[in-house]
């Protein structure tokens, strides 16, 4: 696919496309024959999959997912195997440990419905915590995040899976893939800035990240995804949702957290510049990252609200859900968009060189 194709099949069938349906008596039956556990079952909120939470007689918490028939098993199995992996390689990350079917087969069910598509099935420990959006957030914060991201890259640095490179339309590597939907957004301006910035990306960034260094990437590192400790804002206690996994420039991992740390007031990048400093005291950055930094901060601004917006138009009942970064996002697309290039990129150097 070209870089400035309409999304089609490949990249928009799980997305445009509502939640399998799903009951929780079938899942309290389904938890007790494929994973041995007699629960208790209550719905959790998801994008893509239907997610529920189950508690066991004992007190033990399990989140089920029921992954949406639309999502490539090959890509489903690259996202929990990279828990597999984590299990060892990041054993003190506040990750979720996968627990596979009794079958033992791989590490997830197949789940066979009259009348249904195949739906894959993933059990995994629920990790206790507040998610991130609802804590005070402050510059402590930002930096727990930062290097909690860092440390979740270096253990994944060498994983490897044979679906890692499957298209995805929060791939902001491939953010010129967006270009038709920019359209859609509702005002002009903002259709202007989003396509302003993804020009700005096309000219600056695009050429650059070829050269730079790769890997598997948890590639929605926001606060929705984040869990903080129960007492302490400034203290990360889970890393969830790693259903946006892809192999890219590490770079695009920090950006993509970055993105949803900046505030209503001060300067557009201070945020995001707490966050990054801490990732590179952790994961040091070569300068051809931190150059195009806040292109890719940008342009993942871009991507949220392109793509939010057009699922939520196309999915009414699930709007609420899909929309919840939404005001942020444009927000902090009109405050950095305004910001001159140069003056982004030597507000950041002089970040991470304090």
């Amino acid at each position: 696919m070209q870089q400035d194709e309409v999304p089609g099949d490949e990249l928009g069938a799980v997305l445009d496309a509502a939640p399998p349906a799903v009951t929780e008596a079938e899942v309290a039956a389904l938890a007790q024959a494929r994973f041995g556990l007699a629960v208790a079952v209550r719905p959790l909120t998801g994008e893509r999959d239907r997610n529920f939470h189950l508690r066991a007689a004992d007190g033990a918490e399990y989140v089920l997912k029921v992954i949406h028939p639309a999502e490539d098993p090959a890509v489903s199995d690259f996202q929990s195997r990279a828990l597999l992996h984590l299990a060892v390689a990041g054993a003190t990350l506040p990750v979720p440990r996968l627990h596979p079917p009794l079958s033992g087969e791989g590490p997830e069910a197949l789940w066979r419905r009259p009348g249904q598509p195949d739906c894959r099935v993933r059990v995994l420990d629920y990790l206790p915590g507040r998610p991130l959006h609802l804590a005070a957030p402050g510059p402590a914060q930002r930096a727990a995040v930062g290097a909690t991201l860092a440390r979740l890259d270096l253990a994944l640095r060498a994983f490897r899976h044979p679906a890692e490179d499957h298209a995805l339309m929060w791939d902001i590597q491939h953010a010129l893939r967006l270009r038709p939907l920019v359209a859609q957004l509702p005002g002009a301006e903002d259709r202007a800035l989003a396509g302003a910035v993804l020009e700005r990306f096309a000219t600056h960034a695009l050429p650059v990240l070829p050269g730079l260094r790769r890997q598997v990437i948890h590639n929605d590192f926001n606060p929705h995804n984040i869990l903080a400790d129960a007492a302490r804002d400034d203290v990360v206690a889970g890393i969830i949702d790693f259903g946006d996994m892809v192999r890219a420039p590490l770079v695009q991992d920090l950006a993509t957290a970055a993105a949803y740390q900046m505030a209503e007031e001060g300067h557009p990048l201070e945020g995001p510049a707490q966050l990054a400093a801490a990732f590179h005291g952790i994961c040091p950055l070569a300068e051809e990252e931190v150059a195009i930094l806040a292109d890719l901060i940008a342009t993942r601004m871009a991507v949220a609200v392109t793509i939010s917006g057009w699922r939520a138009a196309r999915q009414p009942e699930n709007a609420p859900y899909i929309l919840r970064n939404y005001p942020r996002s444009l927000a902090g697309l009109r405050r950095l968009g305004a910001l001159p290039r140069a003056e982004a990129q030597a507000y950041l150097r002089k970040a991470l060189t304090a």
